[in-house]
C-alpha cells in the first residue's frame, strides 16, 4: 500500500506543472488554474487508474485537464460573472522575455485555439492526439491551429 501511494505522489509530482500550465493557458486566471489543477489531482487520487505507458498517462491527465476547463466555463457562475481586471498576470514565466511574449500572445488569443495551440507546442502533442483529447476531428484541430497562428502572425505585427 505504501509503494501505491508513492507511486501516486510520483507520478502527481511528474505531471503537476503540466496540469497547472494547461489549465492556466486555457482560463487565464491563477486562481481557477489552481482550482482545476486540484480538481484535476482529486479525481486521479480517487480513481484507481493503472497507465500503460507514460504517454497514456500524459494524456489521460491532459484529457481530465481541459475536460475539466470545459466544464469550469460552463458553469452559471462563470458564465455570468465577469473578471474584476482584464489583465491577468502568468503564473509561471519562460526562461526568456521572448518566450514571455509569446506567452501573452497566445494568452489573448480565443479559448480554443489557446487550447490547441498550447497542446502542439507546449505539450508536443501530435494533430491526432489533440483530436483524442478535444473531442474534436482532426481536420477541425488542423483549422483551428492553421487560424491560431495567423492571429499570432497579426498580433505580433502589431508590437
Amino acid at each position: 500500500m505504501i509503494q501505491s501511494l508513492c507511486t501516486k505522489e510520483e507520478i502527481i509530482r511528474r505531471n503537476s506543472d503540466m496540469v497547472y500550465k494547461c489549465a492556466f493557458s486555457m482560463l487565464k486566471n491563477q486562481m481557477d488554474a489552481e482550482d482545476i489543477h486540484q480538481e484535476v489531482f482529486l479525481k486521479y487520487i480517487k480513481k484507481e487508474i493503472t497507465f500503460e505507458c507514460k504517454e497514456h498517462e500524459k494524456a489521460w491527465f491532459l484529457r481530465v485537464t481541459v475536460n475539466s476547463c470545459k466544464n469550469h466555463w460552463k458553469r452559471a457562475w462563470n458564465r455570468r460573472v465577469s473578471s474584476f481586471s482584464t489583465e491577468q498576470e502568468p503564473s509561471y514565466e519562460m526562461s526568456n522575455p521572448q518566450e514571455n511574449e509569446l506567452l501573452e500572445l497566445v494568452g489573448r488569443l480565443p479559448r480554443k485555439y489557446r487550447m490547441v495551440i498550447h497542446l502542439f507546442y507546449y505539450e508536443e502533442l501530435s494533430i491526432e492526439e489533440i483530436s483524442k483529447i478535444t473531442g474534436g476531428k482532426p481536420s477541425t484541430v488542423r483549422t483551428w491551429l492553421t487560424r491560431a497562428r495567423g492571429k499570432l502572425k497579426e498580433m505580433a505585427v502589431d508590437l
